[in-house]
This record gives structure tokens, sequence and C-alpha cells, in this order.
């Protein structure tokens, strides 16, 4: 198989493209279409300063790479889960990372460590409240990226979701019409109000096919094993439904998510109804000030009944 733009052996055929690319062109065409996601959506300007929240995965780490590659000022905060081994290794993945290739584009690191701030590490901490494991990650890993993003003064946060991501994503919010998530599921949110920081997703062009090619081509070391945690998780599920469909047509993630994006375009023309209804919901939760609908938001909520069962 050669590759659509030279001579050479291609390394990826892409059938929802009806294409395929050597090592080179597939670079190309991989930053090329993050450059295409940064500038349609309006994510952030050349002299923006932006904060990739990286896991140690294909996708945060190539994104990251992707963005000094691009010229932008991209620094990364990772959250270590105390997930035993994967954690560990997780960790280490993105440290030598940050040496090899961020170092060196005057990029930095950010390790915020749960189980020293929060008093427990994920599994402690989800079994000490009572709910599921990836709740309690994701109620931390979203408090502590806006915090970051916030404090340090940056002007976004860029997260590694793919259109595998935001296709599985759709289909389920769809299959619950869960409408408020449907409403604000975008490749950009913006900074609504004073807080809450704007949010943005580079890849959402880019299955996660394409993206762990574009790693090994690029010699990025990231983990390859799922979260421990997330065995059984719907989005598996999900994920695993598109894919067989993708199989049997081509480009069904792309048609399926990109068709409800133009869909929410024409009903939302622009970002003011979003912001308007932002300020009419949220408000400076009483303990940490980050926004929230209720008195206290979900994260000090958290933190407080995991001491409190503690104690």
């Amino acid at each position: 198989m050669k590759c659509r733009k030279c001579p050479a052996q291609a390394v990826l055929k892409l059938p929802r493209h009806n294409t395929a690319f050597c090592s080179t062109h597939l670079t190309d065409f991989v930053r090329g279409q993050v450059e295409r996601a940064i500038k349609s959506q309006k994510m952030f300007h050349p002299n923006d300063r932006i904060l990739v929240a990286v896991s140690g995965g294909k996708d945060s780490l190539a994104l990251w790479e992707i963005l000094l590659k691009l010229g932008y000022q991209a620094d990364a905060l990772y959250v270590d889960q105390g997930i035993g081994t994967y954690s560990q290794t997780s960790r280490e993945k993105v440290e030598r990372f940050t040496e090899l290739v961020a170092k060196p584009c005057g990029a930095t690191l950010t390790i915020h460590h749960v189980e020293e701030e929060e008093g427990a590490n994920i599994p402690d901490l989800a079994n000490l409240i009572h709910r599921p494991t990836c709740s309690a990650c994701g109620t931390v890993k979203r408090y502590q990226f806006n915090r970051a993003t916030i404090q340090g003064g940056y002007d976004v946060m860029a997260t590694g979701h793919n259109l595998d991501d935001e296709a599985a994503r759709l289909l389920g919010n769809v299959l619950h019409w869960q409408e408020e998530y449907l409403q604000k599921q975008s490749p950009m949110l913006p900074a609504s109000m004073e807080g809450f920081a704007k949010k943005v997703k580079p890849l959402y062009r880019l299955t996660e096919r394409e993206i762990a090619a574009y790693a090994i081509v690029n010699r990025i070391d990231y983990i390859v094993e799922e979260c421990p945690m997330s065995k059984g998780a719907k989005m598996l599920v999900y994920k695993d439904v598109l894919n067989r469909l993708e199989a049997e047509s081509p480009g069904t993630k792309h048609t399926f998510y990109f068709q409800f994006l133009k869909k929410q375009a024409k009903a939302q023309p622009t970002q003011g109804s979003m912001t308007q209804t932002d300020h009419a919901t949220l408000k400076p939760c009483t303990s940490c000030s980050q926004p929230t609908s209720t008195g206290i938001c979900s994260y000090c909520k958290m933190v407080a009944r995991a001491k409190t069962a503690t104690s």
C-alpha cells in the first residue's frame, strides 16, 4: 500500500478518508487536523498560554507534543491518582516525555498528588464516599485542572479527547437523552464566568487509531494499558458499538458527531446563550470559590464526606 502523497510505503490506511499515508505525511495530516480544529473553533491564539491535561496516554502526550511542535506555549498538569503500578507507570511516561520533548521547548510539568491533597488515593476516596471510582476520579480531575488553569494564569485548558471519545459520549447522552449535557458537548467551552476556565479539545477531528499511529511514528512513549478502574465502564461499551459500525461503514463516527455539531451550531449560532445560562445558574462555592450550581461544589462535598468517614 503506497502513500497517497508520495511513492513511500504507507504506515496507516484511513478508510473514512479513502486514503493512506507514510509516516511523514501522516504527521503532516495529524498536525494539520489539529491546526484546523484550533482555527475553526477559535480555541486559542498563538500568544495564549495553554495548560494541557496529561495522563501518560497516547492522546494527551500526542496533543502536548503537537502543540509544542506548532509553536504554542503549552505547559502540562498530571494528576497522580495513586492507582498502584498503573499510576506509577503513567507518571514515569509523563516525566520522561517532559525531559525529552517538553523541557527543550521551554515547557513545564506540574504534578498533583491526590493522596497528599485530598487525603486518600482515588480508589480509597471512592470507597470512603461510596461512589464509583470513575466518578470520584472525574470530580477530582475536573476540579484540579480548572483550578490549576485559573491560578496559573493560563488562557485555556486543553484535553486529549478524540473523535472516538466525543462520538461515544454523544451516543451515551443521546441514549439517555441528557439534554443538559448535549447542550454543552462541544470541542470548545468558553470561560463563561470568573473562575471557570475555557476548555478545548483540539484532537476532536482525529480518531484514536490515527493518534496512536502518530504517537508510534513520532516515538512518543505512552502507557498502553487502560486504567484498571475503568473496567465495565459504559463509555467502553459505546466505543465498541461505534467501532463495529465504523468497520461496516467507514466514516460513521465522523458523520454522527459532526452532524450533531452542525445542528448544534444552527440552534446556538453564538456562544451567548450558554454564557447567560451559566451566569444564571453558577455561583462561587462557599468553601473554595470555584463555580458551582449549588452552595458548595461537588469536589468540596466529596472531600468533606471523606474526612468525616475517616474521623
